[in-house]
């Protein structure tokens, strides 16, 4: 944005930033915030902190301090962005996200980087990951909800790099998907309901990652890689009494698990059943449409089957190589489109990062703290946030109703729900 269409927007930022006032704790911050903003809103080229404090007519020490140094409240700013989407957007049709994205870097300085893949460069590379937890719903309406730093284990175990990037003591190295528990945990604390939650391969390959969720009573749907193992059909486990305990295993004459791509080539489940086209969205290269099937599955988790779950395969109609596999939780009576509909949900937080890197800037930091970091983080979820709230209120008003058609929405080519419930009986 040019200068004069924030100045024309500054009435409804003002409104906007009002309920979160109390994170910050002197005048000073509260002004630096909305430099800050503005700086995120602009058209700047490069939106880091001297550029944004040069155009702003502030010195960029005040901003850096503000980053870094300065008494407010972070935690609390991150809370209300959560509870102010929890009391205006939680719906049935509010399904979140899990992803990472990547940050190039160069130097050794700033916190967490390290040589690793970086999805920014395509290949190996020197950049720092984050993990966060995006929500968004059918009119088009998606924010950020939370962020945090994945630290590699050589940085959790290294004392002096975490204590000149001040990261604080209590903070350990944790894989991705237990940072995405964390991020889930702390949305639920203030009052987000997804109801649904989708994630990649990265995430959907961890078994434990699907039964914490299950725990949790979350609702999901996961791409899992085409070699994640399970059973259609559960082997009887074996019980034998060990002293007091009671040790659960399979018989030996028990089918072991097979992976996902077998499942769906031969089991009679998956070969007894045709497929259903859904139209999934409009592409510039026109329209995108998928086939899939469902049957009823079981994680092998420590070598044993979980509960009964859904697999899910799909393929591009258009290029029947492109296949994905998912796993999800859903009743037995849930419709496969709207299976399809919140796997391909991902495309949400996608969005999310190439709106907050390209046009706010949120991968142009130029730090070495963890707070100031988190700051930014922290920060860039709430410019989009203000962004996309203005875009609702436009569009209800455009409209004239409170919700518009997706474009990406699934949809049906032809009728039907799910072929199989999870008690159905398979053979492999």
């Amino acid at each position: 944005m040019d200068a004069n269409a924030i100045k024309s927007l500054e009435p409804r930022l003002a409104t906007f930033l009002e309920p979160f006032g109390d994170c910050f704790g002197r005048c000073e911050s509260w002004a630096s915030l909305r430099h800050y903003l503005r700086g995120q809103l602009s058209d700047l080229p490069r939106k880091s902190i001297e550029p944004i404090a040069l155009a702003s007519g502030v010195g960029p020490r005040s901003l850096q301090q503000f980053l870094a140094d300065a008494k407010w409240d972070e935690d609390r700013l991150r809370d209300k962005i959560q509870q102010h989407v929890a009391g205006g957007h939680n719906s049935p049709q509010l399904v979140g996200q899990i992803d990472e994205t990547t940050y190039a870097k160069k130097g050794t300085k700033t916190p967490g980087i390290k040589r690793q893949y970086c999805g920014s460069t395509g290949k190996k590379d020197n950049c720092v990951v984050s993990v966060h937890l995006s929500c968004s719903k059918p009119s088009g309406y998606r924010v950020l909800l939370d962020a945090e730093l994945f630290m590699p284990e050589d940085w959790a175990a290294d004392e002096d790099r975490r204590r000149e990037s001040r990261i604080p003591v209590e903070m350990e190295y944790r894989p991705k998907w237990k940072i995405a528990l964390e991020l889930l945990d702390r949305s639920r604390s203030n009052g987000v309901r997804l109801d649904w939650l989708s994630f990649d391969e990265g995430y959907g390959m961890i078994p434990e990652y699907h039964v914490e969720l299950d725990r949790r009573g979350q609702r999901y749907v996961g791409e899992v890689p085409k070699n994640f193992h399970g059973w259609c059909r559960p082997p009887a486990p074996l019980h034998k009494r060990h002293h007091s305990a009671r040790a659960r295993r399979l018989k030996s004459t028990a089918a072991p698990a097979s992976r996902a791509d077998k499942l769906a080539a031969y089991s009679p489940l998956f070969k007894n059943q045709p497929w259903a086209t859904f139209y999934i969205k409009e592409s510039e290269k026109g329209p995108v449409v998928w086939e899939a099937k469902a049957a009823a599955f079981h994680i092998s988790h420590a070598g044993l089957p979980g509960r009964p779950l859904w697999l899910m395969v799909a393929r591009n109609v258009l290029d029947r190589e492109e296949i994905k596999y998912f796993v999800s939780n859903a009743a037995p009576d849930t419709p496969i489109e709207e299976l399809l509909r919140v796997g391909f949900s991902r495309a949400a937080i996608e969005r999310c990062f190439e709106d907050t890197k390209t046009e706010l800037g949120m991968n142009h930091f130029e730090v070495r703290n963890y707070v100031s970091l988190k700051r930014h983080l922290i920060i860039s979820s709430l410019t989009l946030l203000f962004l996309a709230e203005i875009q609702s209120q436009d569009v209800k008003k455009k409209s004239g109703v409170n919700r518009v058609p997706d474009a990406t929405g699934c949809q049906r080519c032809d009728s039907g729900a799910l072929h199989a419930s999870p008690t159905s009986p398979g053979i492999i």
